[in-house]
């Protein structure tokens, strides 16, 4: 009996999870640690949301299976919402289809359409589940730069001339997790034609559509003509609505790729909770002055943090979207690496942050700081930072 599994072997140890138990054990021994590590809302969704879901929840009717590819209310929400914000038209029945989260939805592609030994195209630094989702189905990776310069460009044209085999799918994430880069419509319309020209599937991953900021609104690749043909784009409501818990996702597009994850999915769960889905309706076709005030919100904590931050000597660059912040380790730490400093900058200065590294190679140098702290504690955290800095890094294991 084999005590290794094949894809469990293909897994790494999850970097982020290391600075996440040292930040539990710190606040189980009664420490006050400000968590500016993991990406979670410290607000709620908004109360007709959470008011519809009580309401539905009270059905003695609501608490069967419901629907894998998610209530046709629900759809066609997601459809409208498309329509108003892009400008691009759905069909809610044959390209649209719900996931537990837009992680889910990925993952599950890559289940669809992914066999042993095909090459997938993703960027790095990038969220785990846009590398990982696919090496689980199979894959192998070929990693692609983030920033969307001509370096990217030539690195995509080099990927398809010099791999074997020629790779099948790229995946693009913009608002980037976790470095805030964004495009705009030019890039996407670039890309649609690549993609066509190569005979490659898009997966669009637009989780941070709704938190930009100097009024520069993101995009939708589904806006560029053809699009469809090509491409599939996952969003969440996550972070728009504060449901980050409620495991709430679409993934809308090309209705074959959106077919071939609808089966899948049909295979592996019967959806959301029912009074769950139609909260996102009521979430999508309610109010929207939330996802305003939540902009607004996080434009302000980056403001602050950039500010803070920089007069406690660590210049972090302004991120033009997502919540978080992706930022250069002091030059002072460069040589310890990017966990360890993670792991000094908790245990000396109380203050979590998610390690660059374990964001793909490319990450190592910096580190992902989350926008989720009220500015009075994000000020803290920055006098926390001050000191750290001035006292200089330790070495490694000298803070255990």
């Amino acid at each position: 009996m084999s005590e290794e599994f094949y894809r469990i072997k293909r897994l790494p140890p999850y970097v982020i999870a290391e600075v996440n138990a040292m930040r539990h054990a710190a606040r189980q021994s009664g420490r006050d640690i400000i968590d500016l590590g993991m990406g979670n809302p410290d607000h709620p969704p908004p109360k007709h949301v959470t008011d519809k879901l009580c309401e539905v929840a009270a059905k003695p009717g609501a608490h069967g299976y419901s629907q894998s590819k998610g209530i046709p209310g629900l759809r066609k929400a997601q459809a409208n919402y498309y329509a108003r914000r892009f400008g691009v038209e759905l069909d809610p029945e044959r390209e649209v289809v719900v996931t537990m989260g837009s992680k889910e939805g990925l993952s599950s592609m890559a289940t669809a359409i992914t066999a042993p030994g095909d090459v997938v195209l993703a960027p790095s630094p990038s969220y785990p589940i846009h590398t990982f989702g696919f090496i689980i189905a199979g894959a192998t990776i070929r990693s692609v730069p983030t920033t969307p310069d001509e370096h990217y460009w030539k690195a995509l044209d080099n990927a398809m001339a010099f791999t074997v085999p020629r790779p099948t799918v790229l995946v693009v994430n913009y608002p980037s997790n976790p470095t805030a880069e964004t495009v705009d419509l030019a890039f996407y319309d670039r890309l649609v034609d690549w993609a066509r020209e190569n005979s490659v599937w898009v997966m669009s991953d637009l989780a941070y559509s709704e938190l930009y900021y100097d009024g520069k609104p993101t995009r939708s690749i589904l806006e560029v003509p053809g699009a469809k043909d090509v491409a599939v784009e996952f969003t969440s409501m996550s972070k728009t609505y504060s449901m980050a818990g409620w495991r709430m996702g679409f993934a809308v597009g090309n209705q074959k790729l959106i077919a071939a994850l609808t089966r899948v999915k049909s295979y592996l769960d019967y959806g959301a909770f029912t009074p769950i889905q139609a909260a996102a309706v009521a979430a999508l076709n309610g109010p929207q002055d939330v996802v305003e005030e939540n902009r607004k919100r996080y434009q302000h904590r980056r403001d602050v943090m950039v500010e803070s931050f920089g007069r406690a000597g660590w210049d972090i660059p302004v991120p033009p979207a997502s919540m978080f912040a992706w930022a250069p380790i002091p030059e002072a730490f460069q040589d310890v690496g990017s966990l360890e400093f993670s792991k000094q900058l908790l245990e000396r200065a109380g203050v979590a942050v998610a390690a660059g590294v374990g964001y793909g190679e490319e990450g190592e140098g910096y580190v992902r700081i989350a926008m989720v702290e009220n500015e009075q504690r994000i000020r803290q955290a920055a006098r926390n930072v001050k000191r750290f800095l001035s006292e200089g890094a330790a070495k490694p294991g000298e803070t255990e």
